[in-house]
């Protein structure tokens, strides 16, 4: 298994499905990191998520299983209805307790144990969505020493989420989806 020091975490909800796949489109089979993505879904329904992502990016795409490790060149999907946690042996927890931000999965429980986990070695990435979660989790990235890139509010099909985050998060990177792919790339 390849080893890995950096995780990408991406989050979104309305608009966050295109956005995502405008972002992962552009990483490459080998990509050297392991992407975790959580996106708000229907909680109680049959989804093919992933099936729409493997047919639209090189990566392989995974939906969230209980202790699963971290995968790199795989983008880890986040379970409808789970809470997604990241643990120090690098595999993951899935966890139905009380919905964060009206949702299950949250944005900011994934990020933020991520953050407790990789420290400054996680780029956050928070997209197109009309709620703030995910603007908690990105900022706590960032207070422990990561990255935190915001979708251009003005891009995103939903501006709510990414000026959330722009307002809690002064020393955030505001890119558009190409200047996103672009960074992923440099840094795997």
């Amino acid at each position: 298994m390849r080893t890995f020091e950096k995780v990408v975490v991406m989050g979104g909800s309305w608009g966050g499905i295109q956005a995502s796949i405008g972002v992962l489109k552009a990483l490459p089979a080998g990509f050297g990191l392991p992407v975790v993505l959580v996106l708000h879904r229907l909680r109680n329904t049959e989804s093919d998520l992933q099936q729409i992502y493997a047919k639209k990016i090189s990566l392989k795409v995974a939906e969230i299983e209980e202790k699963e490790p971290l995968t790199p060149g795989c983008v880890h999907l986040a379970p409808a209805n789970y809470h997604v946690l990241l643990e120090k042996d690098k595999t993951f927890s899935l966890d139905v307790s009380d919905l964060e931000n009206y949702s299950r999965p949250s944005i900011d429980v994934t990020f933020m144990s991520a953050a407790d986990v990789f420290g400054k070695q996680v780029i956050g990435i928070l997209l197109s969505g009309a709620s703030k979660d995910g603007s908690a989790g990105l900022k706590y990235i960032h207070d422990k020493g990561g990255i935190a890139l915001v979708q251009d509010p003005t891009e995103a099909e939903v501006s709510t989420m990414p000026e959330s985050a722009i307002k809690l998060i002064p020393g955030c990177q505001v890119m558009n989806l190409g200047k996103i792919q672009e960074f992923l790339l440099s840094i795997a």
